[in-house]
């Protein structure tokens, strides 16, 4: 899963306003971001395969630091640590919201994912495999996106032009993205892929953020 990260981010801004979008959109890309890094510096590795599956040539085999259950578990935990240590958040309700972001990653690969996901260090590998049925994982990536679009929207309102439909246009190219990764010609290296990941990690967390200072909650009544 790719962009259908995103849905988890924005239903939890839209019950915890106090939770920058941003914020959720690093954090429900956390594992992918620190998988990135590790696999540029040679830690964590992936294989162009192609027809693997049939929405994605990745072959992700050896990923313990990032995408075992475990490591997300610690990952999501280490995300609680910072949200309210680092960014001194009063109390710990809104940053265990960002641990569940984090800890949401590992949840939806399992199901797109072939059996690549271990439980702990590099085996018990799991995964529903949805990836080789492209009409259904791409159905289910938009599902859980446009959910939390529709959830953040009902919750908040645009105070600009920006705002009231920035985020509509933001979902609306996240999906023509994930949609033209399917025709997109074979990625040169796994080095290209870890780049151009991290790259639009960053992108959509930096328009989420800008979008997201154009909106405020819905009072309620």
């Amino acid at each position: 899963m790719f962009v259908g990260h995103y849905g988890p981010s924005l239903a939890i801004r839209a019950v915890r306003p106090e939770v920058p979008l941003w914020v959720l959109f690093v954090a429900a890309q956390l594992v992918d971001v620190a998988w990135g890094l590790l696999v540029l510096v040679g830690i964590e590795k992936l294989r162009i395969v192609p027809g693997i599956t049939a929405a994605s040539p990745l072959d992700v085999y050896y990923m313990p630091y990032t995408h075992s259950l475990v490591a997300a578990l610690l990952w999501s935990v280490a995300a609680v640590l910072v949200c309210r240590r680092v960014f001194r958040w009063p109390g710990w309700s809104a940053a265990w919201w960002v641990g569940a972001a984090v800890l949401s990653h590992w949840g939806l690969d399992w199901l797109v994912h072939r059996p690549d996901l271990p439980l702990y260090g590099n085996t018990a590998k799991v995964g529903l495999g949805l990836w080789d049925y492209v009409g259904i994982s791409l159905s289910l990536e938009a599902l859980v996106l446009v959910g939390g679009l529709w959830l953040y929207l009902k919750k908040t309102r645009g105070l600009t032009l920006v705002g009231r439909h920035g985020p509509i246009v933001l979902v609306v190219l996240m999906l023509a993205m994930q949609f033209g990764m399917l025709f997109a010609p074979l990625p040169p290296s796994s080095a290209a892929v870890a780049t151009s990941a991290l790259v639009a990690y960053m992108a959509f967390a930096a328009v989420a953020a800008w979008i997201d200072r154009q909106r405020v909650p819905v009072s309620p009544g």
